[in-house]
């Protein structure tokens, strides 16, 4: 199996023109399925199922996770497009869906169908990523591709509320549907990164024990895992927590949030590159504690939003970085794999935070305090493990301390 990428470019033109025709891709599919985020909750509710809202984010999660190593062993063999353009297509398609399957069960399929979404374009992009750009500006790299995905997170929850508001939910849908559409017409614009991929075929899809995961990536993975919990716990909870609060618009947390974590992604991608990927995680990882904090202690709407930009700067800050720590360990035929263990490790992070606040929250006002507050003790425990990796843990790999 030959799985040689392209050669690094030349350092004169670091950020070629692919680069920023995959950013563009990812910024019009992060619209397409975020748009929905805010407003699903309440779509659920009117159909009937208010009882099953932790599911929303769950199942889509379960479906993106455990869809990882088949699109980590695809984008490693067939190419990072293909694998790209099924996730994109599948947005496409469930977008168009949710307005035909008006009942709580075909919504609940539809979310494990949609998960295919995260499940596999993600990984493409990363390892298109990967393959193009020289590592000693990895770091910097994964943060301007955050900051494309970012900014549809932080414009489309708003304008999606927006949609649902003012013009119906089957308008935002077809809106949803046509920013996924617009993300695969860019992808006709990109030359595959795989030097020679394989045509495809169906044995390709048997997943061996050893091609579920990619070991030497497992400490990046824990991390993301108890990181991400929080995140999970805001998808979740934050659009009841607005109503809450006397906040109609359910999308300007994420907004706020988002325009956050654009603020330092770049910034704390390029000081990984140059001060060591595990100075800026355990910063970032302080950063979350105090976020969580403030979103469990957030009686007013002030509190809520500095919650919000906290929450970005600490993602923010954590994120590109631990993705780039990730490229730097995986072994170069398996860089496909790695990535999609770091994003198994994401979705269930997200996925559990999801399960997990609902199940504290119960549709009970009073419980949102304990909610987010377990949500705290998770961001706690990672910062106290990466304080264990610095003082007791084995060599660190590529990481300057």
């Amino acid at each position: 199996m030959n799985t040689t990428t392209l050669q690094e470019p030349s350092p004169v033109r670091i950020y070629p023109m692919q680069f920023w025709l995959v950013c563009l891709s990812t910024l019009f599919l992060f619209c397409s399925f975020t748009m929905l985020i805010a407003e699903l909750p309440a779509y659920l509710t009117q159909l009937g199922g208010a009882d099953y809202k932790g599911l929303i984010i769950a199942l889509f999660t379960l479906t993106a996770g455990l869809s990882r190593p088949f699109s980590g062993k695809l984008a490693d063999t067939i190419g990072r497009i293909p694998v790209i353009m099924f996730g994109t297509l599948t947005a496409f398609v469930c977008s168009l869906l949710y307005p035909i399957l008006t009942t709580v069960a075909g919504f609940l399929w539809l979310r494990l169908l949609h998960g295919f979404t995260t499940g596999f374009a993600p990984t493409g992009h990363t390892s298109y990523v990967a393959d193009i750009i020289p590592a000693d500006r990895r770091g910097e790299a994964m943060g301007y591709l955050g900051f494309a995905n970012n900014i549809g997170a932080a414009l489309a929850p708003s304008l999606g509320s927006w949609l649902a508001q003012n013009y119906g939910w089957e308008v935002m849908f077809h809106t949803a549907a046509a920013m996924a559409m617009l993300s695969a017409i860019v992808l006709l614009f990109i030359r595959e990164s795989l030097a020679e991929p394989q045509p495809f075929s169906w044995k390709i899809l048997y997943i061996k024990r050893t091609e579920i995961y990619e070991p030497t990536v497992l400490t990046p993975s824990i991390l993301m895992v108890l990181s991400v919990f929080s995140m999970g716990t805001a998808l979740s909870l934050v659009p009841d927590y607005s109503t809450h609060l006397g906040i109609s618009n359910k999308g300007l947390f994420f907004m706020v949030y988002t325009f956050s974590s654009l603020l330092i992604r770049i910034f704390a991608g390029r000081a990984s590159d140059e001060y060591g990927r595990f100075y800026v995680i355990r910063y970032g990882l302080l950063m979350l504690v105090i976020a969580m904090l403030a979103l469990t202690f957030s009686y007013n709407k002030i509190m809520f939003f500095v919650a919000a930009i906290l929450l970005g700067l600490s993602l923010g800050t954590i994120a590109p970085t631990i993705f780039a720590w990730t490229i730097d360990l995986a072994p170069r035929p398996f860089i496909g794999r790695a990535l999609a263990t770091l994003y198994i490790a994401l979705e269930i992070g997200i996925g559990t935070g999801s399960l997990i606040s609902s199940w504290i929250y119960a549709n009970q006002t009073d419980r949102f305090i304990y909610a987010f507050g377990f949500s705290a003790l998770l961001a706690l425990s990672a910062w106290l493990y990466s304080i264990y990796l610095k003082r007791f843990g084995k060599k660190l790999d590529n990481l300057r301390c």
